[in-house]
């Protein structure tokens, strides 16, 4: 894209179709004259009058807990300079809209035309009492050091100035990483950092409360090395004053384990890289350059281990890897301020989290095939969803233990779920799959292992101890996408096609013969078929090899369910098999069913339908409040369609008294509470949340969730076949591995389901 192509796009992003990029948003009813009355005058006066009695009660009437200001004079701004309040206020905004979608806070940006300290700390100071924290920005130093510690010795919230600590906490994770990998000590490893501003004293800082030994830094501004012997030093640069004889960046360099750099472009040359010790560790972060082109330095050095501040590189030191989180845990305990036990907890946890394995939403959004701890990933992404619920609470945690928070937490657990709920981050229906899944996980076949996203798959699985995966397909194909994605681990590998598998394939195709031989199959087509792999998976888990079966990435539904429907039986005195999808939507969880299997159900079919997707929502731990849907109300139409629900529930009323369902119901009566009690008090679910909803065809329910999936992005699990007596699982055509790994879960949590059942 043109440089002009570039900056027009990004006029008209911030013009268009409004002005800015943030607004403000009411939270409560106000279309009435009613509502109104209560948001102001008269029903305002309430509040104001609880919290002139105790003035810790603007935390439970306004939006002051979790509300931050975003404050800058514009002194120092992004790669521009000295630009002024008003040119700031973009960027302002921006780290507003980065509060809100990364950790679910609320921002003002206030822009202040003062660069005395004086006049800046007394400004922010007579508008604190709105927030609950302050976050200050782009402010040019020294006076960001003398403006951020007075504002945190004279004010008792949260206040941070993320660009001398948002580096420094990034990039500390990012050095504790490194030298893991490098196999170096942090207290022993000589480091030159080259700058000298307010983010460069901060990172030296902080890498000191790490470990470093301050005698083993060497830090360089504009004019060289800084020593002690250079006169009118300011505090901050005698802090990290050397009293070696060394006069410039490239003699600091020889045989120095770490760079850091926080200054300008191109200042490091390859033959200053070459002059490094063994496996350096080079944070060029330079925006928009780096100190060295990255592309140079990896041709250069082998051995580096590199990061910068850029998102096209690897391990990119992004300040919205910190700010969101820790100011999302220190508004969590209302903390009084941001002190250094919680940063140092903020880069522990971060470092920590790079180890851990990566979500596959995460490989997606940075088109990778699969990120693994190493030189290539030392700190996680900024769209990794675990940020979230994995930095505030060692955050908050921090802030307790070091006597800071006002409001400790007491159930982590419950505060985890609620940081998760905060960004739609992991849903607690699939949280508690997985979780049941891991307390004893069973044999899965992944029936087309030999496909890259079902592997990646089954990795998820078998990492996340999740289940114990068993890989079926081309042998050989399976291996080199083992390797492709970093997948060492010894799992079970099955090819039913070759020649070792031909003893398991006789006698899976003589127990297939015994019961289809009076249906016109004879050994030899019931052998043969065994060489086809969701046959042989089938009859894997008919024989006991697995307890549970994934399948039907690859091809069309139907061709994969009818394999399935002809050689697994069904459960007890079952009829006929069904599906459901569980989708996760904004309103709670709503399970949708016939959505493939079943095109035109007649009365006792949907009762049977019902009466299995009632199991499953039970086995999910849920209440099932079930809404038998049509076009029609209550008999308010005689066309046979309504005829048919009407006849299902009563059937379902008669022989399955034990679930609550009520119809026909239209789907908005079904799912507005408020309606459905005003129009149809008699129904039997008033008072109660529909969670499940059956449908009249198939038709009706699978353009439903694939609506509510494309349009509303509703996340889907399904479809769950209900009805077998083997934990069998087709997915749709092309599934992702996030589905295929939430279908896993299932899974083993349907076998460990049908195993208590038999014991019992």
């Amino acid at each position: 894209m043109s440089k002009s192509r570039k900056r027009r796009e990004a006029l008209v992003y911030h013009a268009k179709p409004k002005p800015g990029k943030i607004e403000v948003i009411p939270t409560k009813k106000y279309a009435t004259q009613h509502d109104l009355a209560l948001a102001y005058s008269p029903g305002v006066a309430e509040p104001c009058l609880e919290i002139s009695k105790d003035k810790n009660n603007v935390y439970r009437y306004t939006s002051k807990g979790n509300l931050v200001a975003v404050i800058s004079n514009g002194t120092a701004v992004l790669g521009l300079g000295d630009i002024g309040p008003e040119a700031s206020k973009p960027v302002m905004e921006g780290k507003g809209v980065l509060f809100k979608i990364f950790a679910d806070i609320d921002v003002f940006d206030i822009e202040v035309d003062a660069t005395d300290v004086d006049k800046f700390v007394e400004t922010v100071k007579a508008i604190a009492p709105t927030f609950g924290g302050i976050n200050l920005e782009d402010i040019k130093a020294p006076e960001a050091f003398d403006i951020e510690r007075r504002l945190k010795e004279e004010l008792d919230i949260p206040v941070m100035h993320d660009d001398q600590h948002g580096t420094a906490i990034i990039s500390g994770a990012a050095l504790i990483n490194a030298l893991e990998i490098a196999e170096k000590d942090i207290s022993t490893v000589k480091i030159v950092v080259n700058g000298a501003g307010a983010a460069a004293i901060s990172c030296t800082r902080m890498y000191v409360k790490l470990g470093a030994k301050k005698e083993n830094i060497i830090m360089c501004d504009s004019k060289g090395v800084i020593r002690k012997d250079r006169p009118n030093l300011s505090s901050q640069k005698a802090e990290f004053a050397t009293d070696l004889k060394v006069n410039s960046l490239e003699e600091a360099m020889k045989g120095s384990d770490v760079f850091i750099g926080l200054s300008i472009s191109d200042v490091v040359s390859p033959e200053m890289l070459l002059s490094m010790a063994s496996n350096p560790v080079v944070f060029a972060m330079a925006n928009p350059e780096p100190e060295i082109n990255y592309d140079l330095a990896i041709k250069t050095r082998e051995d580096i281990i590199m990061a910068t501040g850029r998102s096209d590189h690897p391990n990119q030191v992004n300040n919205v890897l910190g700010f969101p989180f820790i100011f999302r845990g220190a508004l969590d305990v209302k903390a009084t301020k941001i002190n250094e036990e919680m940063k140092v907890a903020a880069v522990l946890a971060l470092a920590e989290l790079a180890k851990k394995s990566v979500p596959e939403q995460v490989n997606l959004v940075y088109d990778e095939i699969s990120l693994n701890f190493g030189k290539e990933y030392i700190i996680p992404k900024p769209f990794d969803p675990r940020l979230i619920y994995e930095i505030p609470p060692a955050v908050a945690k921090a802030a307790m233990d070091s006597g800071v928070a006002q409001d400790p937490i007491e159930d982590w657990e419950k505060y985890r779920e609620t940081l998760m709920e905060r960004s739609g981050s992991g849903r607690k229906e699939i949280r508690l799959l997985h979780n049941r899944a891991k307390s004893n996980p069973k044999r899965i076949v992944f029936a087309e292992a030999d496909h890259l996203d079902v592997l990646k798959a089954a990795q998820r699985v078998y990492e996340e101890k999740i289940g114990i995966p068993i890989l079926l397909g081309r042998k050989d194909v399976i291996e080199a996408l083992k390797v492709e994605i970093g997948f060492d681990d010894d799992i079970e590998i099955i090819d039913p096609k070759t020649d070792e598998e031909k003893e398991r394939r006789h006698k899976f195709g003589e127990a297939y013969w015994k019961r289809v031989q009076r249906k016109g199959k004879t050994l030899s087509e019931a052998r043969k078929l065994m060489r086809e792999r969701n046959y042989f998976a089938a009859m894997m888990v008919n024989e006991n090899d697995a307890d549970a079966l994934i399948t039907g990435y690859s091809r069309p539904y139907p061709t994969v369910v009818r394999p399935m429907i002809e050689l697994i039986e069904k459960d007890g005195d079952v009829n006929r098999v069904a599906a459901c999808n569980l989708m996760l939507t904004k309103g709670g969880p709503l399970f949708l069913a016939d959505t493939t299997i079943n095109t035109n159900p007649n009365a006792e079919d949907l009762a049977e339908i019902c009466e299995m997707t009632y199991k499953l929502v039970k086995m999910f731990g849920m209440n099932p409040n079930v809404a038998m849907l049509s076009y029609s109300n209550f008999g308010s139409s005689k066309q046979p369609t309504a005829q048919k629900i009407r006849k299902a529930v009563s059937y379902i009323h008669e022989n399955y008294p034990h679930v609550v369902v009520d119809g026909e119901l239209q789907a908005d009566f079904a799912l507005n509470p408020e309606m459905l009690a005003k129009e149809f008090p008699f129904s039997k679910l008033n008072g109660k949340k529909t969670n499940v909803l059956i449908f009249p065809n198939l038709e009706s329910a699978n353009i439903t969730y694939k609506l509510l999936k494309e349009v509303y992005k509703a996340e889907s699990l399904g479809p769950i076949i209900l009805g077998f007596s083997k934990p069998v699982h087709v997915m749709q055509l092309g599934a992702s591995v996030d589905e295929m790994v939430n279908m896993a879960a299932l899974a083993v949590v349907d076998a460990q389901e049908k195993e208590r059942r038999k014991m019992k």
